[in-house]
């Protein structure tokens, strides 16, 4: 009777904890995606009262001073002189760069327009990955990644969003800087970890973001209704801090093109979301698309590596 050799049994188990990794990973962004998902929406509510600088700079510093909190009680050690470069991206990257970009486009724009932008954030972030983070996808990888952004945005088209230059420009500068710094941090994640980097990140931009926010301060607070603290509160603590802890893990165990195209479902996540929440209408045309989007997140995990 022939056995398993000691070899085969080895292969076995690092394709076990290869697939483990993967699931991992998988789960971690789903997670991050959910928690993403209420960011524009909250935005969108927060700028109908508070300045959009006001709002990035405050959303932050409320974060960094968490970070500060965290690194402090685990006793982390100082990121090394050759990481802060990758920090400093992740820090303008998302930090910075698309929480006010987002802002002042969603002085002009509804959070509806903002899913055609949206579905082009997968892509984006997946682009990044090869230029950043080295990743080679296959061919098919590509296909499914285009054709899920396609939908996507065609989705929203269909849904007769009102088109503004000046909201647009600025929402697809948002994506690519969102991109960038989501493709930096991944790859940074692998050697700091997923929450150290964006706590190092916010810690960077902390001092920055105090001044700034103190600069900008309104005149006046007590105008400021209740949904709109919560909305600021939405995405200081879990769209700046709590998302990412588990969208970088993600992306830096799964793979950032791979787990990237989970993002392709945060659009419809939103509108889950109205559903449940505000007892909005979830048309047959919503389901049949997002049943499509999840062949091309499926398809697109196969031939990501």
């Amino acid at each position: 009777m022939a056995f398993p050799s000691r070899t085969a049994e080895i292969e076995v188990n690092v394709v076990d904890k290869k697939n483990a990794g993967s699931l991992s990973g998988w789960l971690n962004g789903l997670i991050g995606v959910v928690i993403f998902s209420g960011s524009l929406p909250a935005t969108r509510v927060a700028v109908q009262e508070i300045d959009p600088l006001f709002l990035t700079f405050i959303r932050a510093s409320i974060a960094g001073m968490l970070a500060l909190i965290l690194v402090l009680s685990f006793r982390e050690q100082c990121p090394k002189r050759s990481q802060i470069g990758s920090l400093v991206i992740v820090a303008l990257g998302v930090v910075i760069g698309f929480p006010l970009l987002t802002a002042m486009a969603l002085q002009s724009v509804t959070s509806a327009h903002s899913i055609v932008f949206l579905g082009l954030l997968p892509l984006a972030t997946a682009i990044f990955g090869v230029i950043r983070g080295g990743e080679r996808p296959q061919f098919a990888f590509w296909i499914f990644s285009i054709i899920g952004s396609l939908l996507v945005v065609g989705f929203a088209f269909s849904q007769n969003v009102s088109i503004s230059q000046t909201g647009d420009l600025l929402m697809l500068a948002a994506i690519v800087v969102c991109g960038l710094g989501y493709a930096e941090g991944a790859k940074l994640s692998r050697e700091l970890g997923g929450w150290q980097v964006i706590c190092w990140a916010l810690l960077i931009s902390l001092p920055f973001m105090l001044v700034a926010s103190f600069t900008t301060l309104p005149v006046t607070s007590g105008s400021i209704s209740p949904e709109c603290w919560f909305a600021l509160g939405y995405v200081s603590v879990f769209s700046m801090l709590i998302g990412f802890i588990f969208w970088y893990k993600g992306l830096a165990v799964g793979g950032i093109a791979a787990v990237g195209q989970l993002q392709l479902l945060q659009p419809f996540f939103g509108l889950a979301l109205a559903a449940t929440l505000l007892h909005e209408k979830v048309s047959v045309l919503m389901v049949i698309v997002t049943l499509g989007v999840i062949a091309c997140v499926v398809g697109s995990r196969k031939f990501a590596r």
